[in-house]
């Protein structure tokens, strides 16, 4: 019982944390962002003004909720702390940086394959080594490091695929919520978690986006929860399930599958602002 009392404790102090860390940045980045308003700010779909600042302040919430978690292992605590820390800053990089030449995994690394060094290249590498590094931390034997790295690497990328509608992306990984928690390292996705849900009401107001930055950080955290409770097998599973759907999406749209099924249209559309 004391232990259980113990990792509760832990995951509603990473989460609350997260959220308030969370809170903390995007205030400070919409007041005075560096290198002004206009850096920050991007059209969404509907041609509304946004800014990114979201998605810089869930990946530091979810860094220092898991730093700041008590009674979290070590190992635990560094490689929660690195992937949301890499993934972020990786994702903010190409935010600020990246142009649109070049879009999708296979778009970046065709252009590697000519020789053309994308922005979404360079954040490709530093999620790939960072997920590596974080299951290496919460592995037995290198086998399973490299299985659960590119889980990690491809949870990232699968919720930056979601974020493509207001609310989207935060939704998809409360649903991971109830497993991820449960992980021996459920602070980490607590303190990622809580760091969205903070961040939640802006986004569906349309004021605010994750981007790649916290779309990436977010992803990486709750896919390092779900690598550090997967003995072999269930990480080939997560593994080839991420693959697929990141396969999937260069051919068929997610938004126009979820338009079509009323339940998951409910669900997309729940708490917007406007539609």
């Amino acid at each position: 019982m004391n232990g259980s009392w113990q990792r509760a404790a832990a995951t509603l102090v990473a989460a609350g944390v997260g959220a308030t860390v969370a809170r903390i940045v995007t205030r400070r980045l919409t007041v005075d962002p560096p290198g002004g308003p206009a850096r920050w700010e991007r059209e969404n779909h509907r041609g509304r003004t946004v800014t990114l600042a979201a998605g810089a302040a869930t990946a530091a919430g979810a860094a220092a909720g898991t730093a700041l978690a008590p009674g979290v292992p070590a190992r635990v605590r560094a490689a929660g702390t690195l992937v949301a820390a890499a993934a972020g800053a990786a994702g903010l990089y190409d935010d600020l940086e990246g142009d649109s030449a070049s879009k999708g995994l296979r778009g970046h690394l065709s252009a590697l394959a000519r020789g053309e060094v994308t922005t979404g290249a360079v954040k490709i590498g530093v999620i790939g080594a960072a997920g590596l590094a974080g299951a290496a931390l919460v592995s037995d034997n290198a086998l399973d490091t490299l299985i659960g790295g590119a889980a990690v690497a491809g949870h990232a990328n699968l919720m930056n695929l979601f974020d493509l509608r207001p609310g989207r992306a935060i939704k998809v990984s409360l649903l991971h919520a109830p497993l991820a928690v449960a992980s021996p390292a459920g602070p980490v996705a607590a303190a990622g978690l809580g760091a969205a849900g903070a961040m939640l009401p802006g986004d569906l107001a349309e004021r605010t986006m994750l981007g790649d930055a916290g779309a990436n950080a977010l992803g990486a955290v709750v896919g390092l929860a779900f690598v550090a409770r997967e003995g072999r097998a269930g990480r080939l599973a997560h593994l080839a399930m991420v693959t697929a759907l990141t396969l999937a999406s260069e051919k068929v749209s997610f938004t126009q599958v979820i338009a079509g099924n009323r339940a998951l249209r409910w669900l997309d559309e729940l708490g917007r602002t406007s539609r």
